[in-house]
This record gives structure tokens, C-alpha cells and sequence, in this order.
């Protein structure tokens, strides 16, 4: 690899090419559709940044002239398209209040596109704080990376390349084999138990998931004891509490899930939203440095200067002014939306107070992402509790300006038009939370920013247009859950119909407000327990780590704890052999393969889905098989992390 990362005349001059942005573009139509659909099926979306880096090296290595910089631009368009597709959690939901009838092909491309290259320029200055000085993980950045240094070396023919690859390529088999064996039922995807505790109910639940296992070992043990604290307190303190108060009929799953939704999550929205101010507060310093060491970089470039490598971002005047071009389009849109109805004559206060939203919640919302893509990744960030947060926020907004007892039809406007707003701002959300972890991907092997960056605007136009057609053929063939047009089979769209749900909560007054005060309290406490940590130079618990482990399903937060922990003591064991450095990358490698594996496999399955229009088109056996799959399957799963560690270490040894 030095030769391609070291001075600018040693490096190929193939990075941002036509070929490479067509394929980022056909694989963006493949993995934007198959995520719209299995976001809208089950819920869950996949990453797209490895699968895409896999299967451009794969194609591209067929031209003697590829390199890794194009690989990394191919997988760069398709995974700020991929992302974008997250939309999804907020537009439905103008058609489940019966705004909607379909989706209006130019307003949705607008509210997609222009959320999304706004996501893109805010993350110009954050580059620098958050990516370039910043120990935060990143840990799919990292993943992404050594994907591409492996194939690379390969073909270079580095010493360690095959050995590294080997490591890559049985993690991601088993990952993947485990995964599909999940989807036929032989074994479980997720193993759990439920009880009561004393009055109340509660459980234990972990996914058996090698993509988690694999992200915890890359986030390490701080963000890791952080997330099993928000565990803790989520379903082991406030669960039992909320539950006892609330007894419900039926079983204590269903009761305890019930109530996690409805209470605990809010709780957690609370303490993610004061770790976020915090947090904002914490980088404030590093992003206006940022912005003056882009400034810095920009009058250096007119004044003829060879900039470093890493120096080379999208000049911060063009940042400045694409940003002010943007609040163009969206004036345009909002005033479409509210021409000729229930808001007509409000047009400039809402406008003006929707570009104000836009523009400051925006920019705090990227960097908010940014930094939680770096402390445990985009795929695992819940971007949909900064939804919830932008929601509340943009309805507060509306509320302010207009008071809550309004006649139905102009409320009913009123929750239309948050949620746009929130759309729009839910668009730079998602892409900030995708863009900062592929720049640091491109960091790490020694890319150019601008050239990534521009990617990630084509990327996001690319996604824009294909992501409108699919949500109408969806709604035409399925529809959504609660909407007038459901049909037998309606997609249930569960973050889409909690986000407009919000809307409405606000601007009625029927907000649970006391769980996210709640929280609030919590997050400040956790601030102040960190802190302290710190001071004392113990093990630091991040705050928006913890409230990141009370938001999520236990299901999620487990596995990537059990990752962490793993990771610890794997990290501890290399550094006392004989080439420490060789033996923590061999490392990476391990857990970089479970990742891909899964993720891999996400693209296939989401494809099965679509074509067969069955939520488990592989299954083989029925729930009479459940008990032998729970326990055979989590048997096996834990066998297989012994044995992939195991052969890892030999590997290392052997050398």
C-alpha cells in the first residue's frame, strides 16, 4: 500500500472515474430498492458500503488499470444511495395520515435530495473534526478499508495478503452460512427469554448475529461497557418499574415489549438528546476549527499551494454557497406544499421558520450523527431516535407559531408539513451518519476528500430518483399499515407510522413528555458520571453510548457488548506477541469478515423477499422446531466464535 498512499505523483491517477460512477450507480439501484423493501417489510435496513466495495472489486478487477480509489468511489456512490433509502422512516407516513394518496415523483425526489446533499456539505467541516483528529472508532470504516486493502494487497501480492484473506474469507462464510441457516429456522436469529420480576416482566434477549459480534469488537470496551450500562438501566432497571405500573393482558413478551416501546424508548430518546447537546458542546471547538482550517486550505489552494493528500476537500466557499443554493429548492417545495390549503396566508413564517429549522437543527444533527457513525458505526446508529428528536422539534417549531387548538383540517397540515420538514432534515441525518464513516474510510487508505465527496452527492442524486418509483410501486401493491389504501398484505412501515405518530402527539398535546424528561435527568447524570470517570482516568462510559444501549432492542445491544468484550481480550493477546501490529490488523480482519458476511447475505435475502412476498420464504420447519433451534442454534453459534478466534490466533502464531 505505500506506494499508493504516499506522495501525490506515486499514486495512480484512476479514483473518480466514469466507470466507477456507473457501477456505484447500478448497485445503487439494486441495493436502494432492496432496502426500501425490507425496511418497509420488517423494519431493518442493511449496510451497503462493504457489499458494495466487494462486488466492485470483484467486477473492477477484471481492468488492469482499477485501483483501490476507484473501488472506494464505487462503493461511496452506492452507499450514500443505500442510506438515503432511510427516508423511509418518515415519507410513508404522510400517506398513513391520508396526506398522500401515492408519492409525487419531483416532491419526493426533492425531499430526498436536497435533505441529502445538505447531509453531504455539512460533513465537509466535520471531516476534519471528526475524522481526521479524533479517536473515535469507526468501526465499519475500518472494516471497509481493510476490505479494500485485502483486495488491493492481493493483487499487489503482499506477504500478509493471504493470509488476511483467508481470515476474511471464512469469517464471512460462516457469517453468512449462520445467517441463512436462520432464515430456514433451523436455528434461531434470536435467543430469548422472558419472566416477571416480581410485579413486573422483563427478559434477556440476544441476536445471534455475527455482523454485531463483529462491530463490537471494532468500537472497543469503552463504547461497550457504555451500551451494557443503557442495557442495564433500560431492561433491567425501568422495564420491571414501567411494567409493574402497567399490567397488560397477554404474554409477558408482548407486555414487556409493549411497554418498552411505548416508555422506555422515550426515556432513551431523552438521554440520547441531552448527550447530544452535550456532545455538541464537547465538539464545538474541533468543528469551528474545522471550518477555519478548511478557510485555511481554500486561500492556500488559490494561492498556488500543493495541498496534502488528506488537505484536498470540496473548497469551503463552494460548501458555503451550495448550502444557500440549497434553501432555494426547499422554499420552492415547502411553498407547493402549502399553496392553495389549510395553511394558505402563512406561507412566509412557515417558510422562514422551516429554512431557519433546516439550516441550524441540520448542521447539529450532522455533527450528531457523525460522531455516533464513529463511535459505534451507521448501521447500528439509531438514526430513527434522532428522527424522533427532529420530529418532536419540528412540531414544537409549529406549535410555537401557531398554538395547538386548530381546526382538524389545519392540523392535519400542520402534521404533513413537520413531517416534510422532518424529511428533509431526517435526509441530512442519514447521509452525515453515512458520510463521515466512508470518509474515514477513504482516510484510512489514502483517498482523495473531494473526490469521495462529489461521489457522495451523486450518490444521493442517484438515490434521490430511484427511491420515489419503488415507494409507489409498494404502496400500489401493498400498502401501509393504517393507511385508507391497505390492503390484506400492508407493509407495516413501523418507524414511518412512530415518526407521524409523534407529529400528531405534539401538536394534540398527547406527547409522553414525562418519560423523555425523564431521561433528560438521566443523561445529564451520565454526563456528570463520565466526567468523572474521566478525572479519576478510569474507563470513560460516552453518554450517547448508553443512551444508544437503552433506545435499541436488547437483541441488538447484547451481541455487540459480547463484540467489545471479545475484542478486548483479543487486542490484550496481540499485544504481547511477537508482531503485535500484524496480530491486531489479523484481528480487525476477524471481525471485518463476520460484517461482511451478514451484510453480504442482506442483499441476497432482501432480494428473496421482494420476489417471493413472504417474510420467511427459506424456512424449512415450522414453530414446533423452535425449542431444538434455540438451543442448537446458540450452541453452534458460539462454537463457530470460538473456532473462527481460534483459527485467527493460529494464523498469527504461525508466522
Amino acid at each position: 500500500m505505500a506506494n499508493q498512499t504516499g506522495s501525490v505523483g506515486a499514486r495512480s491517477p484512476l479514483e473518480l472515474t466514469l466507470r466507477g460512477i456507473l457501477l456505484g450507480g447500478v448497485i445503487t439501484l439494486l441495493f436502494t430498492t432492496a432496502n426500501v423493501y425490507l425496511g418497509l417489510k420488517v423494519g431493518l435496513t442493511f449496510a451497503t458500503s462493504i457489499p458494495a466495495a466487494v462486488i466492485s472489486m470483484a467486477i473492477l478487477r477484471g481492468f488492469k488499470d482499477s485501483t483501490i480509489f476507484e473501488n472506494n468511489i464505487v462503493q461511496t456512490v452506492a452507499s450514500a444511495a443505500g442510506t438515503l433509502a432511510a427516508i423511509i422512516f418518515v415519507l410513508p407516513g404522510l400517506v398513513m395520515i391520508g396526506w398522500w394518496q401515492d408519492f409525487p415523483y419531483w416532491t419526493t425526489v426533492a425531499i430526498t435530495g436536497t435533505g441529502g446533499i445538505l447531509g453531504v456539505l455539512f460533513s465537509v467541516p466535520l471531516r476534519r473534526a471528526l475524522v481526521l483528529d479524533t479517536p473515535l472508532p469507526y468501526p465499519e470504516g475500518h472494516a471497509a478499508a481493510e476490505v479494500l486493502k485485502v483486495g488491493s494487497e492481493l493483487r499487489e501480492g503482499g506477504a500478509e495478503s493471504a493470509k488476511g484473506l483467508s481470515v476474511l474469507l471464512w469469517n464471512a462464510l460462516a457469517s453468512a452460512g449462520f445467517a441463512i441457516l436462520t432464515q430456514t429456522r433451523l436455528a434461531v436469529a434470536e435467543a430469548s427469554v422472558w419472566f416477571r420480576a416480581g410485579s413486573g416482566a422483563t427478559g434477556i434477549s440476544g441476536g445471534l448475529s455475527f455482523a454485531l459480534l463483529g462491530v463490537g469488537h471494532l468500537v472497543g470496551i469503552s463504547v461497550g461497557m457504555a451500551m451494557l450500562l443503557g442495557l442495564v438501566v433500560g431492561w433491567w432497571v425501568l422495564l420491571p418499574m414501567l411494567t409493574s405500573q402497567n399490567p397488560l393482558p397477554g404474554s409477558v413478551e408482548l407486555w414487556a415489549n409493549t411497554v418498552f416501546a411505548d416508555n422506555v424508548r422515550f426515556f432513551g430518546a431523552g438521554v440520547i438528546g441531552v448527550a447530544a447537546v452535550w456532545t455538541l458542546l464537547r465538539i464545538a471547538g474541533p468543528v469551528i476549527g474545522g471550518v477555519r482550517s478548511a478557510m485555511a486550505a481554500s486561500r492556500a489552494r488559490q494561492a498556488g499551494e500543493a495541498l496534502a493528500v488528506e488537505e484536498r476537500d470540496l473548497p469551503i466557499s463552494i460548501v458555503l454557497f451550495g448550502t444557500l443554493a440549497m434553501l432555494v429548492p426547499i422554499a420552492i417545495l415547502l411553498w407547493s406544499v402549502i399553496a392553495g390549503g389549510a395553511l394558505a396566508g402563512s406561507e412566509m413564517l412557515l417558510i422562514a421558520g422551516a429554512l431557519a429549522f433546516v439550516l441550524v437543527i441540520g448542521l447539529l444533527i450532522a455533527a450528531v450523527c457523525g460522531y455516533m457513525a464513529g463511535l459505534i458505526g451507521a448501521s447500528n446508529s439509531p438514526v430513527s431516535g434522532i428522527g424522533i428528536l427532529s420530529v418532536v422539534a419540528a412540531s414544537l417549531m409549529l406549535v410555537g407559531l401557531f398554538g395547538r387548538d386548530q381546526p382538524g383540517g389545519t392540523t392535519e397540515a400542520l402534521v404533513a408539513y413537520a413531517l416534510i420538514v422532518t424529511g428533509i432534515v431526517f435526509g441530512v441525518a442519514t447521509i452525515s451518519n453515512d458520510n463521515l464513516q466512508d470518509l474515514k474510510t477513504g482516510q484510512l487508505i489514502g483517498a482523495t476528500p473531494w473526490k469521495q465527496q462529489v461521489a457522495l452527492v451523486i450518490g444521493v442524486v442517484f438515490g434521490s430518483l430511484v427511491i420515489p418509483p419503488v415507494l409507489d410501486l409498494l404502496n400500489t401493491a401493498f400498502g401501509f399499515a393504517g393507511a385508507v389504501n391497505a390492503g390484506p398484505n400492508a407493509l407495516p412501515a413501523p418507524q414511518a407510522a412512530l415518526i407521524s405518530t409523534l407529529a400528531k402527539g405534539v401538536l394534540g398535546g398527547t406527547l409522553n413528555w414525562k418519560m423523555i424528561g425523564w431521561g433528560a435527568a438521566a443523561g445529564a447524570a451520565f454526563i456528570a458520571l463520565d466526567e468523572l470517570l474521566g478525572a479519576m482516568g478510569r474507563l470513560r462510559l460516552p453518554p450517547l453510548g448508553i443512551g444508544i444501549g437503552i433506545y435499541l432492542p436488547m437483541s441488538v445491544i447484547l451481541p455487540t457488548v459480547i463484540g467489545s468484550v471479545l475484542g478486548f481480550f483479543y487486542d490484550r493477546w496481540a499485544s504481547a506477541q511477537r508482531n503485535p501490529e500484524l496480530a491486531e490488523r489479523m484481528g480487525v480482519l476477524t471481525a471485518t469478515g463476520l460484517i461482511v458476511g451478514e451484510s453480504l447475505w442482506g442483499v441476497g435475502f432482501a432480494a428473496i423477499v421482494a420476489r417471493s412476498g413472504s417474510d420467511a420464504p427459506l424456512a424449512l420447519v415450522g414453530d414446533e422446531f423452535a425449542g431444538p433451534a434455540l438451543v442448537g442454534g446458540t450452541l453452534l453459534f458460539f462454537v463457530l466464535v470460538h473456532g473462527l478466534y481460534r483459527r485467527t490466533r493460529k494464523l498469527v502464531v504461525s508466522d
